[in-house]
């Protein structure tokens, strides 16, 4: 199922026929339920469904032959918590129902692509997201439709209020447009201390990296050491470089701040990666996710 995009916009779009999301902070996640299961699929293409366990039994209330698409969220002390999902995400089978029991997931859906067997992509958003919201409020959570408004004004305010909720931006959408698949159909405004860097090297081993080697689109595209990676980005990461197969380039340094000259791993050609950052230099960027949709 190839799933919506959004291009990233610098201010908020304004005008008749728009509708407004929160953007949540954590996984996208495409629901598949058939005649006899449900899968989980993330954006990538990858199937997860082993690794919430929890949302797998929720979807099985849906009617058969229908498909939603949303983000995956773990909410913790009154916020959403992006390193909560990740270590969701990357559990093994095992300890999935564990963590399912502790770490309880959320499903904030913002579209249905099929509903009991009727494909919904061609009509307009406006129409989908009604179907939505009576598909999903009478089942409660963890399966919830976002919030959504047409009032641009409630938007602004939501985009500068609701970050301390873990937030991090706005989704803006056409009444009137169909579900863009695999298209930047959307437009998204987010928080400025995220953006997309480009990821020329690891430090560590090819199966062990332990923080990436980043240019990011500001400043004098000096390369900048991250903060250490979760264990679901150095997952990542590793299985990225088994993919490429081929010897990688050889060792180079970069400088680091407080810790001098660190040996790295070039990657040629680059991956993409979301960071968080307050400043180009101190502290560290942090690294929010790899960007495999570009």
């Amino acid at each position: 199922m190839r799933v919506a995009l959004a291009a990233a916009v610098r201010t908020l779009p304004r005008g008749a026929g728009l509708a407004y999301e929160p953007k949540f902070d954590g996984h996208r996640l495409v629901v598949l339920r058939s005649a006899t299961d449900v899968t989980l699929q993330a954006r990538s293409g990858r199937i997860v469904t082993g690794a919430f366990p929890d949302l797998a039994a929720a979807a099985l209330q849906l009617p058969a032959d229908t498909v939603l698409d949303g983000e995956v969220v773990v909410w913790h002390a009154g916020r959403t918590d992006f390193a909560l999902v990740q270590r969701r995400a990357a559990a093994t089978a095992a300890r999935a129902a564990v963590l399912a029991q502790r770490l309880p997931a959320s499903y904030a859906a913002f579209d249905v692509l099929e509903l009991a067997g009727l494909d919904l992509r061609a009509r307009p958003y406006e129409r989908r997201r009604a179907l939505l919201v009576d598909l999903l409020l009478p089942l409660g959570p963890p399966l919830q439709p976002v919030p959504m408004t047409t009032d641009p004004e409630l938007a602004a305010t939501w985009y500068e209020t609701l970050p301390a909720s873990g937030i991090e931006g706005l989704v803006v959408k056409r009444l009137d447009q169909a579900y863009p698949a695999g298209r930047r159909g959307w437009q998204k405004l987010r928080h400025t201390d995220v953006r997309d860097a480009a990821v020329v090297g690891y430090t560590g081993t090819a199966r062990r990296p332990l923080a990436l080697v980043l240019v990011l689109p500001v400043g004098d595209e000096t390369p900048l050491v991250s903060s250490p990676l979760s264990a679901a980005l150095r997952a990542e990461i590793a299985a990225e470089v088994a993919a490429r197969g081929a010897t990688s380039p050889s060792p180079a340094t970069v400088t680091a701040i407080g810790l001098g000259e660190v040996p790295f791993r070039p990657l040629d050609p680059p991956l993409s990666a979301e960071v968080r950052h307050a400043s180009a230099r101190h502290p560290p960027p942090e690294v929010l996710r790899l960007r495999t949709d570009l």
